[in-house]
């Protein structure tokens, strides 16, 4: 069986409740629900994370090194956490990073990105879907 890490980074705890026209109104639950059933039906299983604190994301992209896949939508961090950056060059596991909106079209400081480097992908702009997309580059 898979084993899959989501983790989530700053504010995604207010999906539902923050910028819904921007984020939408699904909340974080909601996406856990759809991703369990997902990985349910791929014989697969997701560890769920989310965290407003930097140390908290890197110990948990650690404890993530023997799965399959890390999911990690870093949110704010993504643009400046080169600690963040640097666990996930540390660990054997392929990372997808993923963006509910699309970054490229929203302020310029949204547009950089220093994880992408150390990932094997990045999905932005397709919502809660794109952490299907990701979990679906695994499979």
């Amino acid at each position: 069986m898979k084993t899959f890490y989501v983790i989530n980074g700053p504010n995604l705890n207010r999906l539902g409740k923050r910028e819904p026209g921007i984020y939408g109104n699904d909340t974080l639950e909601t996406l856990e629900q759809r991703l369990t059933q997902f990985a349910s039906e791929n014989d697969s299983t997701v560890v769920f994370r989310q965290s407003n604190h930097e140390g908290d994301i890197i110990d948990w992209i650690h404890e993530a090194e023997s799965a399959t896949g890390i999911v990690i939508n870093p949110g704010a961090f993504t643009h400046y956490s080169y600690a963040i950056r640097d666990a996930i060059a540390s660990v054997p596991v392929p990372v997808v990073e993923v963006h509910i909106s699309n970054v490229h079209k929203r302020e310029s400081f949204r547009h950089t990105s220093v994880i992408s480097p150390v990932t094997e992908g990045q999905v932005v702009g397709f919502g809660l879907n794109g952490y299907e997309l990701a979990l679906r580059s695994f499979l």
